[in-house]
């Protein structure tokens, strides 16, 4: 699996961290070994940029993924596909602020975002209450499992 990581907001992040978290939730999702993922943070000025551009709305957000293949994680008796997932961009800025309102710190609030946004990439959506708790559901599985086999050592 390709997975890259470039760090371009100015904050210090582990990136080989958020690597192998990428990396363990899509073989968690059952995401072809050969699928391409691109992981960029940014600073708040170009997630400004970004968010304006996208999505027509002003100021930074904490996360967005730009989907490339549909790909979907595969039934149960299904193989997975191989292709590109596309990228997500993440503001650590952001997140450090979303972080001191959760209350939790901020490696968890990346590897929340992190989660959320490859949902997005892989066709999850969060607009109807119903796709709100699948969504949240499998993000919250994903998370305890990441942090149950990394030892909450992010």
């Amino acid at each position: 699996m390709s997975i890259e990581v470039v760090n371009e907001s100015g904050v210090e992040v582990d990136v080989d961290t958020l690597g192998a978290q990428a990396r363990y939730m899509l073989d968690r999702l059952r995401i072809h070994p050969l699928a391409e993922l691109s992981v960029l943070l940014v600073d708040e000025v170009a997630m400004t940029e970004l968010h304006v551009r996208f999505m027509d709305e002003p100021g930074p957000t904490d996360v967005l993924s730009f989907e490339m293949d549909e790909l979907r994680p595969p039934k149960d008796d299904e193989e997975p596909e191989e292709g590109l997932l596309g990228d997500i961009v993440i503001c650590p800025q952001v997140a450090a602020a979303q972080a001191i309102e959760a209350a939790h710190g901020f490696d968890d609030e990346m590897a929340l975002l992190l989660t959320h946004g490859i949902l997005h990439l892989l066709g999850y959506d969060h607009a109807e209450p119903e796709e709100h708790a699948d969504m949240f559901g499998l993000q919250a599985r994903l998370l305890s499992s990441w942090v149950g086999q990394s030892g909450g050592a992010r």
